[in-house]
């Protein structure tokens, strides 16, 4: 049986759809169907200009960001595909906090649903530092198809797994 660690809290009937899925060589495939574009937020300056863009229409009362950027090394040393910070520094008699998102960098190449559900996680957490249902409901505001965006992404996440696996 195929180990579907981005899937662990489904309920079985749609893990098995999933594994038919991957049986049949048909994951990727569906993936292209459900999202068939790629974004154009390339550099980390596009990506700070659309995140604070996401910020000013949805959490205009949020503190601001000072920097967002693709992190190539994200997603390997720490298992997470987007991290916020708040980085205190002292300024003069004062204590002066930055604001980070970093995002992973497999982020650049994949459909713009993925890129917009990423940051608008990792924004909800400028609110919201705990995955509760205020979090959730914060991301659904900003997000509307925000759990079925997550779900493919987790998909994706997996077939992107196997074919890493298996022998090209």
């Amino acid at each position: 049986m195929i180990p579907l660690k981005y899937l662990g809290g489904y309920p079985p009937a749609v893990l098995d759809k999933v594994r038919q899925l991957i049986d049949r060589d048909e994951l990727g495939d569906y993936l292209q169907k459900r999202h068939p574009g790629r974004h154009d937020v390339q550099s980390d300056k596009a990506l700070y200009a659309y995140t604070n863009a996401l910020r000013q229409e949805h959490l205009r009362n949020a503190p601001g960001i000072d920097r967002v950027w693709y992190d190539s090394k994200l997603d390997v040393i720490s298992k997470a595909l987007g991290m916020h910070t708040a980085i205190s520094h002292v300024h003069g008699s004062r204590l002066k906090a930055r604001k980070e998102i970093r995002i992973a960098s497999l982020f650049r190449d994949t459909p713009p649903e993925f890129l917009r559900m990423i940051v608008v996680h990792e924004l909800a957490h400028l609110k919201e530092a705990e995955h509760n249902k205020a979090f959730y409901q914060l991301c659904q505001y900003m997000q509307p198809d925000y759990h079925q965006q997550e779900f493919d992404l987790r998909l994706f996440l997996t077939w992107r797994d196997l074919a890493a696996r298996s022998p090209q």
